[in-house]
């Protein structure tokens, strides 16, 4: 998307206005970079707030399960609108919609109404499959000589979102400020929103390009990239939902935590994902960003494999943090290589597609197989899986020339 871009500007932008591009893209990716924050809180709300909710409504696990394929499947849903949205009036309002949509969700999903409730679910995961591709895709294209590095500062902001979640609904938990929360939430997404209004309309918005060719043939002449990038994405995003969805409930269900502490447990997860991505953009520079989520897979798979077997409050928190800091440039990096391989954006709507479903499927199943094994347990070895077969799909595609990895 990026090199479509570059074609497509090289010739008719002159030098005078190299640095006002530059500007154009420094503005984009902050603006990325502010979105992310509540984007991320949204995204995990689910898995801290589960308890709560699960007791608010009567509901078993597989009930609770569910809930994470309400929020998925409107976001899935939600990935054509952001495409189609992108290539007609440029990135930035994709993102400007999602956080409005989002923010109308949030309002008003600690209702006691569980039909209310699941709409207000649904209609922040709508939210969010409308801005989250969009602004990945313009970070990608706006910087398109260190997508890698600003994709995992991108993800580093996501995650800072994602870890003050934990804490704060503990907090709210604790005061009965729920619905309070959830409305600052809210209201800070449509402040952002706002301010990304107010951009100047002589920003360039890189990338926000139609696709007008058939996208089959693409798909075709590049096949195997087409798959692995593909699983990567249903992988990595179900199995990061998995494991910080369900370590709260996890943590409460061992009953060596008090329930206060068994709902931040998802925090020191998030927390590790943030330093990763933190750390990340320095050791790309000395390692490439293939054997970088490698090794990180193996982290992630000791961490999820130790997180099975631990019986009390530092066993979940270490392996929580294993798995967490194993995963945090995995997502980053594969969006890298979508964007290194394929220069179309409808490619890209079925990457984010895939993820979608990954992520609203393998929590699901993590709950249908927790109850019906009557263990969570058994349900943890969803994402133990997504680990391991993610570490092969590396694998397999740094021995193909036909990758870019």
């Amino acid at each position: 998307m990026a090199h479509v871009f570059e074609r497509l500007h090289s010739q008719s932008m002159p030098i005078t206005d190299t640095q006002a591009a530059r500007g154009s893209a420094r503005l984009l990716t902050y603006g990325a970079y502010a979105s992310f924050v509540p984007i991320g809180i949204a995204t995990v709300l689910l898995g801290p707030l589960l308890p709560t909710l699960s007791a608010q409504w009567s509901l078993n696990y597989a009930q609770a399960g569910a809930l994470f394929t309400f929020q998925y499947v409107a976001s899935t849903c939600a990935v054509a609108l952001s495409g189609v949205l992108a290539s007609r009036r440029g990135f930035l309002f994709p993102i400007k919609t999602g956080l409005i949509l989002m923010a109308l969700g949030l309002a008003f999903v600690s209702t006691r109404s569980e039909k209310l409730g699941i709409a207000c679910i649904a209609l922040y995961g709508a939210g969010l499959g409308v801005a989250v591709p969009a602004a990945n895709l313009m970070v990608a294209a706006a910087n398109p000589s260190r997508r890698s590095a600003t994709l995992n500062l991108l993800n580093f902001f996501w995650s800072v979102g994602a870890v003050a979640c934990p804490f704060l609904v503990a907090a709210a938990i604790s005061m009965n400020r729920v619905p309070s929360f959830l409305g600052g939430v809210a209201a800070c997404s449509i402040l952002i929103a706002a301010g990304i209004a107010l951009f100047p309309s002589e920003t360039v918005q890189s990338g926000a390009i139609t696709d007008t060719g058939p996208v089959m043939p693409l798909i075709r002449a590049n096949f195997f990239a087409f798959l692995i990038v593909g699983c990567l994405f249903f992988f990595y995003v179900g199995t990061e939902n998995a494991f910080g969805g369900w370590v709260a409930s996890y943590s409460k269900a061992l009953r060596a935590m008090t329930p206060k502490f068994a709902v931040m447990t998802p925090s020191f997860f998030y927390v590790s994902l943030m330093v990763g991505r933190w750390i990340a953009p320095f050791l790309l520079n000395w390692i490439r960003d293939v054997r970088i989520a490698q090794a990180g897979l193996l982290l992630a798979f000791l961490g999820s494999s130790c997180l099975i077997v631990s019986h009390g409050s530092l066993g979940v928190v270490l392996s929580a943090c294993a798995a967490g800091f194993g995963l945090s440039s995995v997502y980053p990096i594969t969006i890298s290589l979508l964007s290194r391989q394929f220069e179309s954006a409808r490619i890209g709507s079925i990457m984010f597609t895939l993820s979608n479903i990954g992520g609203g499927l393998l929590p699901w199943t993590v709950g249908i197989a927790s109850d019906h094994f009557g263990t969570i347990k058994i349900g943890l070895l969803i994402p133990l899986l997504g680990c391991a077969l993610m570490f092969l799909f590396f694998l397999r595609a740094s021995s193909k020339s036909d990758l870019p990895v």
